[in-house]
């Protein structure tokens, strides 16, 4: 099994990896190559596959990128150490010898690293990274624009001097119907709903709203109670009353000096011909995670009760409008020129649902990159160069250990050199001439930036092809890898339930 999802990752990665279809049992369609969902979504029952699909999950949750090559990585190590414990070794010799193995790998990276400043008003070099995570994607016909809109997202929510990123105040909006090339990004927020009513404005400006979770119906008692209504003037009595109590909420609204209401709950009919009819526009059901958005951006305070809402808890945006889609009757609400401009939506088109949802996971990934850039920022190269030369070094240090984790440690080498040749072999090249050719440039012109030319540019020197990858991601790579084998390493048996009986 693990060898199974070991070959469905390799197919996966690099700029020619292919992508796959994975059927749900309800029948429902992905199309994806990132490494994460694709063992997310596979049906494993054995034990050592299902520790591969976490694997791959702590991989993207900690860092968002480089979930195939972990799986790869951990796969070469497994075949590499089950060659070795058929020689003789003891799985903890081989476990140690890994172990040592990763701390020169992760030592020798940090020789080899670059560093650029990551610098608002020159965004070049961060594009070109998100370029580089974008490559093996579907949406990289687009890799330009999706790369600037990542770019610009993070930047717009984050604080340099920190060196932080909230993701809170981003907003991912998809919508089907449209092109890639339709997608972009708001400086603000977007809400998939409308005006309650259908003759309210279509767009304001110098909007000042009211945000509000309690709900916009007369007041009822706490406890059960009924009703009873037994005759027309008490029916009437009722009608006048419930209208009544809906003009005062609306007059508070107004005299707050709001001219839009945001409502988390919904209102009948008749209170929303009432808003029409005093000119409140209006927007109901809208979720909570918006609404907290709404709030944020807007510089609003959330009501909880109408009692409290004063002009000082209302939001500021500059233009409120809806959008339309084509030939349907969808419609969207966009909130711009808000108050805080550090809440942003990207608002995400595509043909089909499949390709908005890999668009989705695709400008996340890029996301994240970018995030682990603010935080550190220091890259190596890709295209396979970083792990040929932390296997040269590893290769070189294991010569001089004198125990038989040397062997173990040759090994881990050789596994570290199955991320290039898997590239090489999805790129139409022969992989063992490949990498023997690139492996002896990078030792004959100590040049650590070689790696395999998937792209066929005539260049091997991944600096010039603007292949890079995140230093953080890459350790996490090896890190995660190399746990995951150790304690595989260290079972011997596995009990499952009724076996004893």
């Amino acid at each position: 099994k693990q060898w199974y999802q070991r070959r469905v990752a390799i197919t996966a990665g690099g700029p020619k990896g292919l992508d796959k279809i994975l059927v749900s049992s309800d029948g429902d369609i992905t199309v994806t190559n990132d490494g994460a969902t694709i063992l997310e979504k596979m049906d494993v029952e054995h034990q050592i596959a299902k520790l591969m699909v976490q694997l791959s999950k702590s991989q993207d949750d900690e860092i968002g990128d480089g979930t195939t090559g972990v799986v790869v990585l951990a796969g070469a190590l497994l075949e590499q150490a089950e060659i070795l414990l058929e020689r003789g070794i003891h799985p903890i010799r081989v476990a140690d010898g890994y172990e040592n193995a990763a701390q020169i790998a992760i030592e020798h990276m940090n020789t080899i690293t670059d560093t650029f400043i990551v610098d608002k008003d020159n965004k070049e070099p961060l594009v070109k990274t998100a370029m580089t995570t974008l490559g093996s994607k579907i949406v990289n016909r687009c890799g330009r624009k999706f790369a600037e809109m990542a770019v610009d997202a993070i930047l717009s929510v984050a604080d340099l001097e920190r060196k932080d990123v909230s993701f809170d105040l981003i907003k991912i909006e998809c919508k089907t119907g449209g092109k890639l090339e339709d997608s972009q990004l708001v400086k603000g927020v977007i809400i998939d709903k409308t005006m309650s009513h259908s003759q309210m404005p279509k767009e304001l400006n110098d909007v000042k709203m009211a945000i509000l979770t309690c709900a916009f119906e007369p007041p009822k008692p706490k406890t059960k109670h009924n009703l009873n209504v037994g005759s027309v003037e008490d029916y009437n009595k009722l009608h006048a009353y419930e209208k009544e109590q809906f003009i005062d909420m609306i007059k508070k609204i107004k005299d707050s000096g709001a001219n839009l209401a945001i409502c988390q709950w919904g209102f009948d009919d008749e209170a929303n011909h009432l808003c029409l009819q005093n000119e409140l526009p209006a927007v109901r059901w809208v979720g909570g995670p918006e609404i907290e958005l709404i709030a944020i951006a807007t510089g609003g305070r959330i009501v909880p009760r109408f009692s409290e809402l004063t002009p000082d808890k209302l939001g500021y945006a500059g233009k409120v409008r809806e959008i339309e889609f084509g030939t349907t009757k969808d419609r969207m609400m966009v909130i711009e020129d808000c108050k805080n401009t550090r809440a942003v939506t990207l608002f995400l088109r595509g043909s089909n649902t499949m390709i908005v949802q890999e668009a989705k996971r695709s400008i996340w990934d890029a996301m994240c990159v970018i995030r682990n850039l603010v935080r550190d920022n220091r890259i190596v190269y890709g295209g396979g160069s970083n792990e040929i030369s932390c296997a040269i070094a590893v290769s070189a240090a294991a010569d001089k250990v004198p125990s038989i984790e040397q062997y173990a440690m040759r090994a881990f080498a050789d596994a570290l050199e199955s991320v290039p040749m898997a590239l090489a072999e999805n790129s139409g090249l022969a992989p063992f001439a490949t990498l023997a050719e690139v492996k002896s440039r990078q030792i004959k012109e100590d040049n650590p930036r070689l790696g395999i030319d998937c792209m066929d540019a005539g260049e091997n020197d991944m600096k010039v092809q603007h292949v890079i990858e995140t230093l953080i991601g890459k350790k996490q790579q090896i890190m995660l890898a190399t746990q995951l084998v150790r304690m595989i390493l260290k079972i011997d048996d596995v009990r499952s339930p009724g076996e004893g009986e």
